[in-house]
């Protein structure tokens, strides 16, 4: 299940930073892994996010795009492209199937794939997102549950106009 949170500039509010860029923009979209130890479906922790983060600057066509993986104790990169931006519309990802990707990140030199890593974590991608995405998502399930009570509620003690 796929979530969207909020554009994030550097500089204003949001993931920190350390490196405030005011020109540069992130968006951040995180889909999370459930526990399922019970095997019924009723698993209700988080035990990883995947995070899709995109780190734009005004004037570039592209964005650098970073898939990892985000644990309690850890942030693993998954891949880092660079792509176009997505329009309001979604247009501008069917032209980056077809342009180079680069290397598998983990092929790449330790030193790369370390620099990587600062990248990101002076930009607030780090363990400690972890803990704060948990607890937002929680919130976020629970208000949507309650909305739908609402609504199902609604729906069922709706008086017949005939």
């Amino acid at each position: 299940m796929a979530r969207e949170m909020e554009k994030l500039g550097g500089g204003g509010g949001g993931v920190p930073s350390e490196d405030d860029d005011d020109d540069e923009e992130m968006e951040v979209k995180e889909e999370e892994e459930e526990d399922d130890d019970d095997g019924g479906g009723g698993g209700d922790s988080i035990s990883q996010l995947f995070l899709h983060v995109d780190v734009s600057k005004p004037g570039r066509e592209e964005s650098l795009h970073f898939l990892c993986g985000l644990y309690p104790d850890a942030v693993g990169i998954h891949s880092v492209c660079l792509r176009p931006k997505t329009g309001a519309n979604g247009v501008g990802r069917a032209s980056a199937i077809a342009k180079y990707q680069g290397r598998v990140f983990q092929e790449l030199d330790q030193k790369v794939r370390d620099a990587f890593h600062l990248y990101i974590e002076a930009r607030g991608i780090n363990e400690k997102l972890f803990a704060f995405l948990q607890a937002w998502l929680y919130v976020k399930d629970h208000r949507n549950l309650m909305r739908w009570f609402k609504s199902v509620g609604a729906f069922i003690n709706e008086q017949k106009t005939a």
